[in-house]
């Protein structure tokens, strides 16, 4: 990376180049829609496409793309638990994850998972700009309308959040249960056995006060944490 001095400062400036870009999303509209934009915005180029996680685990190993930019709940393997093995991988792809979900755990737990970025889906395009601006910089970009203050200062009106008290592996079964993923499957994504979720599952349940999973839906709904796209 280059510097540009400024007044007695010196600024690093970002070597111009092609950055690559790989894109996974179950829904192929969404896919070729931001591969359009992507080819439209200089200096950005798609190496790659998938719908399902494991697939952008082996894309991201086999392209090392600069970017790749991930629905937060691809199937096969879990989109966190992708960003946990390319961090662990020490591999140098920034993870962009866009999603539906507003609630701080959901963020938090991203960004502990080595999410370099959380973009809402109902962002403008310009945003995900900014994103990849920023992590291909070395920073971390969520979505503005998230408001930093209230993701990172937890509980600031004093009330207890029940959601708080889920471990991260409880909450990617809360997650994926609430949007009708059945155990067997979310035993696949998360690398898990069915009993250890079914363990998950029953923790996870006490510590909301919820007795089955149309409660966690009911939950879910009411703290509009249900994906709509």
């Amino acid at each position: 990376m280059n510097a540009l001095i400024v007044g007695f400062h010196m600024v690093p400036v970002r070597q111009r180049k092609i950055y690559s870009i790989l894109l996974a999303d179950d829904l192929t509209l969404v896919r070729e829609g931001l591969a359009a934009l992507c080819h439209a915005q200089p200096g950005f180029r798609v190496v790659g496409q998938c719908s399902e996680g494991a697939a952008a685990l082996r894309l991201i190993e086999a392209k090392r793309p600069d970017i790749a930019v991930l629905d937060l709940n691809l199937g096969e393997l879990h989109t966190l638990e992708l960003a946990r093995r390319v961090r662990d991988a020490n591999v140098s792809t920034r993870i962009v994850v866009l999603s539906t979900r507003r609630d701080r755990k959901t963020v938090v737990e991203a960004l502990r998972s080595g999410v370099n970025a959380f973009l809402l889906k109902s962002a403008p395009w310009n945003q995900l700009i900014e994103a990849f601006d920023q992590v291909l910089d070395g920073g971390v970009y969520i979505s503005p309308e998230l408001e930093l203050n209230k993701i990172f200062n937890a509980n600031g009106s004093g009330a207890a959040d029940p959601l708080e008290e889920l471990s991260a592996r409880e909450h990617q079964v809360f997650s994926l249960l609430v949007e009708g993923v059945r155990a067997k499957e979310i035993a696949t994504r998360l690398h898990l056995s069915p009993k250890t979720v079914d363990t998950y599952r029953a923790s996870l349940m006490r510590k909301l006060d919820i007795h089955d999973v149309a409660g966690l839906v009911k939950f879910a709904i009411q703290r509009d944490l249900t994906s709509t796209v």
